[in-house]
């Protein structure tokens, strides 16, 4: 399989690079390329794919699944849980989007990302454009969620201390627990760049 992005150079000749990407056994060679390039339009670095690799797994339960639907109710759907309303922002429904492939549903999760891409620069970050994307490239302590609020109730599982205060590290950490157990040998995939000849 071949990645959309210049292999590593050593010394006087190019040779192939072997790549670790978490999650890549759940997902089709198809889904890995387009996601690479994806990544190279955004000028993203392998870590970026991982966190966004993390943050799929996470929000679809494991699975990579395009139709996959929050169990709570909310409506949001697919490998980002696109909630209707920012489905219809890209000029879509989610519908349209538990009906598509997840290399196509790929498409709509670059569009949403746009905005973003350049100020991601952690996982926090990452998973923060997805879940409150105020709050991308703001500090690891900053508060999202504060109890007696419907936003702290509805995320009640990420504060991590149940202090009743959700920060951005703490809504980022099972994510980050998500991109360890995605790196093990059972879940991701080495993948090798094609060789090129000096």
């Amino acid at each position: 399989m071949r990645f959309m992005r210049d292999v590593e150079m050593i010394g006087s000749g190019r040779y192939p690079l072997r790549v670790r990407l978490a999650w890549g056994a759940h997902v089709s060679d198809a889904f890995v390329d387009a996601l690479f390039a994806l990544a190279a339009r955004f000028g993203w670095s392998l870590d970026h794919v991982n966190w966004l690799m993390a943050c799929m797994a996470f929000e679809t339960g494991r699975t990579f699944d395009p139709a996959v639907r929050n169990a709570a109710g909310s409506g949001a759907t697919g490998l980002i849980q696109f909630m209707p309303l920012t489905a219809r922002g890209l000029g879509t429904t989610t519908d349209a989007l538990a009906a598509m492939t997840a290399v196509e549903q790929l498409a709509f999760v670059e569009d949403y990302f746009r905005p973003y891409h350049r100020r991601i620069s952690t996982l926090p970050d990452m998973y923060l454009a997805i879940l409150l994307p105020a709050y991308v490239g703001r500090p690891g302590g900053a508060v999202l969620f504060t109890e007696g609020r419907v936003s702290y109730r509805q995320n009640a599982g990420l504060d991590a201390d149940n202090d009743g205060r959700i920060t951005k590290d703490e809504a980022a950490q099972r994510v980050q627990e998500m991109l360890i157990e995605g790196l093990r040998p059972a879940h991701a995939r080495d993948v090798w760049q094609e060789e090129v000849a000096a």
